[in-house]
């Protein structure tokens, strides 16, 4: 299933894999230094451009309208160019433009400059580099997936993609809070520097990786050259005949759905359902980082010492329990201990869900599959934050029932209805699972390589 070639192993495991090494440092620099800019841009628009102005919460959601537009947009189209192209120079290039897109940005940091571009300009500007950036990063992110499953061998891709989920973890605590202080005490400019570095460490660990090409493997006998849609749809059939690859689409989505659902409503939960001010928030997030860096690491353990398939569903329905108990909780300390259990959790969905789509999936169509999956969740985070603000809004808008002794509100009754449907994803994934081994399409015999992508 994997690629054959340079950079395999040079000792035993990961701790003996160059290319491996090579890929995951570059990499904690680049997530850290997105996170640290994610924060930079919403405190510079909100606070500095937008200071004042009562359209600066709408500024602040163009943000992240613009990082998103370009996932669900760009992203199936990406995955095929990504199959088709040289993974590791595609991530060179889009390294080195999203380098120069935030350098580009830093005129803006200038007073002498922003005195003469209207405030609205700013934020126009700064939109265009964020709409920019994540266009290049949904070339590069299939990329990186497929690269991974290059360099690391089957046995040690549940340890990889723990140590990427705990990077990742880190990152998220470690950026925001380096991100005020940067930026407040000594200006936006050394945080668009920080960033740009965090791009130009990736791109050099990536250029000094000896990566074969994956598209000089031998090709099945016969096999043509097809376009662009041939390939796409390909990619599609191959994903829904996958009996493996749906049922971790389903439950991917699923948890994305409660993910989206507690990002949007938590802030209103812990007001009124909690009885503690708007800003026990940021302590609810930080014991769920938490959480989050013990998961990434014991789910590589568990997913090396049990079979993915096993972890997936039973990690589902803990989330779906944690849902649940959470929605029940009237005071933030328990809360804090279940939202910290609510991150190891996550943590381990993130983890086993990479090495299952890489076993079922042919190196020819990763880039393609892993473009579906993330397209799917990117779809499933914007439904869920409207849909629940809308029925928290209006629907379930000063909701108030009593049953078996417990009280239920709008946003209590949202989070345990987010638990009851991933439990119930959990228990599907039980005897999906169960009857697809690796490899496995729907009848549960072997599934086919395809001939040649598009036929």
């Amino acid at each position: 299933m994997s690629d054959s070639g340079q950079g395999r192993l040079a000792g035993p495991g990961l701790r003996g894999n160059r290319e491996w090494r090579l890929l995951w440092l570059g990499q904690a620099a680049s997530i850290t230094g997105d996170y640290f800019l994610d924060i930079t841009l919403v405190l510079w628009v909100a606070t500095v451009i937008a200071r004042g102005a009562s359209w600066a919460p709408i500024a602040v959601g163009g943000l992240l309208a613009a990082a998103a537009g370009p996932a669900l947009l760009l992203g199936p189209v990406a995955g095929v160019y990504a199959d088709r192209w040289n993974r590791r120079r595609t991530m060179l290039v889009a390294d080195a433009a999203r380098a120069l897109l935030i350098v580009g940005l830093l005129p803006l940091a200038w007073p002498s400059v922003a005195a003469r571009i209207p405030r609205a300009g700013e934020v126009a500007i700064i939109y265009l580099a964020v709409a920019a950036a994540s266009a290049f990063a949904q070339f590069f992110n299939p990329s990186r997936f497929a690269l991974l499953g290059t360099v690391v061998p089957e046995q040690d891709r549940a340890r990889a993609s723990g140590m990427f989920q705990a990077t990742s973890s880190i990152s998220a605590i470690i950026g925001p809070v380096l991100a005020a202080p940067v930026l407040f005490g000594f200006g936006v400019q050394w945080a668009l520097v920080i960033d740009a570095l965090s791009f130009a460490a990736s791109f050099c660990t990536i250029s000094a990786m000896r990566v074969r090409d994956h598209r000089t493997e031998p090709g099945p006998a016969g096999a043509q050259p097809t376009g662009f849609w041939a390939d796409f749809r390909s990619g599609l059939r191959f994903f829904w005949s996958n009996r493996v690859l749906i049922t971790v689409g389903i439950g991917a989505v699923v948890a994305t759905l409660g993910i989206g659902a507690i990002a949007t409503l938590d802030v209103f939960f812990v007001v009124h359902n909690l009885h503690a001010p708007a800003k026990s928030l940021g302590f609810l997030n930080g014991a769920e980082g938490v959480g989050a860096v013990i998961g990434a690491v014991l789910a590589g353990r568990l997913a090396s010492r049990y079979a993915a398939e096993r972890v997936f569903p039973v990690a589902l329905i803990c989330g779906g329990l944690v849902f649940v108990v959470y929605s029940r909780l009237s005071a933030v300390a328990p809360a804090a201990f279940v939202l910290a259990c609510g991150g190891v959790v996550a943590s381990v969905i993130g983890v086993v869900i990479g090495p299952l789509l890489l076993r079922e999936t042919p190196p020819e169509l990763t880039g393609r599959v892993y473009a579906v999956v993330n397209v799917l969740q990117q779809t499933a985070i914007l439904v869920s934050m409207a849909a629940a603000g809308y029925l928290a809004g209006t629907v379930l808008r000063g909701f108030h029932r009593v049953a078996l002794g417990q009280t239920f509100g709008p946003y209590d009754t949202i989070f345990g209805i987010a638990g009851a449907l991933l439990i119930a994803a959990g228990a599907f994934s039980v005897s999906r699972l169960r009857r697809a081994g690796p490899g496995m399409v729907p009848d549960g015999e072997p599934a086919e390589r395809p001939v040649a992508a598009g036929q």
